[in-house]
């Protein structure tokens, strides 16, 4: 699949702050692309500089398409009305307003609210479809579903699937780790102006260390015995906590042990580790 966007050794610096350390990669031509990093580890900046919208000190970079971007913070006339925004862009970008799309991304209920009238939910749409007017082959978007609510949320989910339907990439930065998950194709952690890693989100999980976490309800406690397998942390709501990176081994010791010690299973929970969990083990600050 060809490349739509070529990073190479990109670097910028904010005076003597070093943000971006030569940082590169490629994004894929109908993906959906998610630059990740803790604050500060120059998500926002990297996606300026792609979009043109900064400098960079050093570097290249590369785009074949048309490109469209919804910013982390957009500002429009306050006293702008919905519909008259949508116009004016529309006309701007000579075509004609996508009266389906407002409807279901919920803007048909709001047209005649002016901008600073909106809640900040309703001005991310807004600003998602002020971008999406302009027909473009590749779209950015910095934190898409900040401030939406769940019902939002899975609308936008819904439409960014589509837009993956048509053909279109998609770049987005966001904090929202299920959201990655559920939408994405390939990630990019940022970390002290590096990438620390790219590649799916299943890749991700299976990179770093797996731990389990093992949830018992037991009629005795059986922690105290010695364990081999697996590590007892905690006795929570009366489940016993273990820890684990071998689910089968661990689980055929407890096991072994209540029933020698005839001690009763009422439940057994086990928590995978989560892509959140492996982003942090990745991403963290050092101390």
């Amino acid at each position: 699949m060809e490349s739509v966007i070529k990073i190479q050794n990109l670097y910028k610096s904010y005076g003597k702050n070093s943000v971006l350390k030569g940082i590169s990669f490629d994004v894929k031509k109908g993906e959906i692309f998610a630059l990740l990093g803790t604050n500060g580890a120059g998500k926002t900046t990297t996606l300026e500089c792609i979009e043109e919208l900064r400098k960079y000190d050093e570097g290249e970079t590369f785009i074949d398409g048309k490109f469209g971007v919804q910013l982390q913070s957009t500002s429009l006339p306050e006293n702008i009305k919905v519909i008259e925004a949508l116009t004016l862009f529309s006309k701007w970008n000579d075509c004609k307003l996508d009266n389906d799309f407002s409807s279901r991304i919920g803007l048909d209920t709001i047209k005649n609210k002016q901008y600073v009238e909106l809640s900040t939910g309703q001005k991310r749409k807004l600003h998602l479809a002020i971008v999406l007017i302009g027909n473009p082959d590749i779209i950015f978007l910095d934190e898409p579903t900040a401030g939406l609510d769940v019902e939002g949320r899975i609308v936008l989910h819904d439409e960014i699937r589509r837009l993956k339907g048509q053909g279109k990439t998609i770049v987005m930065a966001s904090h929202d780790m299920a959201e990655v998950e559920d939408l994405c194709d390939t990630i990019a952690i940022l970390k002290d102006g590096k990438i620390a890693f790219i590649g799916s989100p299943e890749e991700l999980t299976m990179q770093v260390s797996s731990v389990y976490t093992m949830h018992l309800k037991l009629s005795e406690n059986i922690s105290f015995f010695p364990l081999t397998t697996c590590v007892y942390k905690e006795t929570i709501q009366n489940y016993s906590i273990f820890e684990t990176s071998n689910i089968g081994d661990s689980l055929s010791e407890l096991l072994t042990i209540a029933k020698v010690k005839k001690v009763q299973i009422y439940d057994l929970k086990i928590e995978h580790p989560s892509l959140e969990r492996r982003f942090m083990e990745i991403a963290k600050e050092e101390k």
